[in-house]
């Protein structure tokens, strides 16, 4: 599981940072506002963890713009704020929960659980820079056009996004894709990789599926 921390004061930051990873949890940490807008619109996590006050953009401007992308993931803010108009501008903004500084690690990481295990009871969902899987559903959309794909294809793309930045390997995916076992140096994954590319237009926007030679192919997200 990914989170995105987005909180100026360093201590806390790592504080959190060293907590979370403990708990297995991949962190990324962003120090200033713009930085960690810029972060939850090109990549993708399961939770962003928001500092309410921060420079440059404050955690509920993060927020505000952030929820016209994505109104699944779960958004959590750590604030000072004490008041009830504060604590309803934030879940206006649409944060999901909100924990008072200062405040105790064990009820922070309860509140992030609880976040995960209610996104764990909604439909399946992917995303590879703008497009968006549905697992339960079958249905994938790029900035909200769906985009038909047949069985293998969405088997395919499935794969190599749940294995987004690392090599799946033809044999690999031969017998998780196809199930069967044949020539892994069969050009029928060539194919389908180029069914792909051209359906889903990857000449286009952040997302690419790249060639490794020799071995297999990668999903990743073009670095802006």
């Amino acid at each position: 599981m990914t989170i995105l921390i987005v909180e100026d004061e360093e201590g806390i930051a790592n504080f959190l940072k060293q907590g979370l990873e403990e708990e297995d949890f991949k962190i990324t940490i962003a120090k200033d506002g713009e930085q960690g807008l810029k972060l939850a619109l090109t990549q993708h996590f399961d939770l962003l963890l928001l500092d309410w006050m921060l420079p440059l953009k404050s955690g509920v401007e993060i927020c505000t713009t952030f929820r016209k992308k994505d109104t699944q993931t779960p958004i959590l803010f750590l604030t000072a704020k004490d008041t009830v108009e504060e604590t309803i501008k934030g879940l206006k903004a649409g944060a999901n929960d909100y924990i008072k500084k200062p405040f105790h690690f064990d009820e922070l990481l309860e509140r992030i659980k609880v976040q995960l295990r209610n996104v764990s009871n909604t439909p399946n969902k992917l995303i590879f820079g703008t497009i968006t899987m549905n697992i339960d559903a079958r249905r994938v959309t790029k900035n909200g056009i769906e985009i038909p794909l047949t069985q293998k294809e969405f088997d395919l793309l499935e794969m190599l996004i749940k294995q987004k930045e690392n090599v799946c390997k033809r044999t690999d995916i031969i017998k998780k894709v196809w199930d069967i076992h044949f020539d892994y140096k069969s050009g029928v994954i060539d194919v389908y990789i180029n069914a792909l590319r051209k359906k889903l237009n990857l000449a286009e926007g952040n997302a690419q599926i790249k060639t490794i030679r020799g071995v297999g192919y990668i999903a990743q997200e073009r670095k802006k």
